[in-house]
């Protein structure tokens, strides 16, 4: 991995970013149709700060679970960006970012 450094603070602004989106999805007026994103949102941040904290430690698991990080914010921004709140839009940026990053 090129930059660890950038990896980890992509990883922890998103697992931020995502647990914004599915508070403020808890919020909206149809919980039920954001289940989805609620449901990736945690599992992303859960991920993204488990990446951050091996990485930071230097664990030889560390680049293994980038690469799954990478996946699991790909698939959380295609969730977000089915969706037109502003809290969706910042949490799929952020996970495209997270994805980059994690990926060089």
């Amino acid at each position: 991995m090129k930059n660890v450094k950038e990896c980890i603070e992509a990883c922890l602004a998103c697992a931020i970013a995502c647990e914004t989106c599915a508070t403020a999805c808890l919020n909206e007026h149809d919980v039920q149709m954001m289940k989805n994103c609620i449901l990736i949102d945690r599992d992303c941040a859960d991920v993204c700060s488990l990446t951050a904290r091996l990485l930071a430690r230097g664990s030889k698991h560390g680049e293994h679970l980038a690469k799954e990080c990478r996946e699991i914010c790909l698939a959380c921004a295609a969730e977000c960006e089915k969706h037109d709140h502003d809290h969706c839009k910042k949490c799929a940026e952020a996970c495209r970012k997270c994805a980059e990053a994690c990926a060089a």
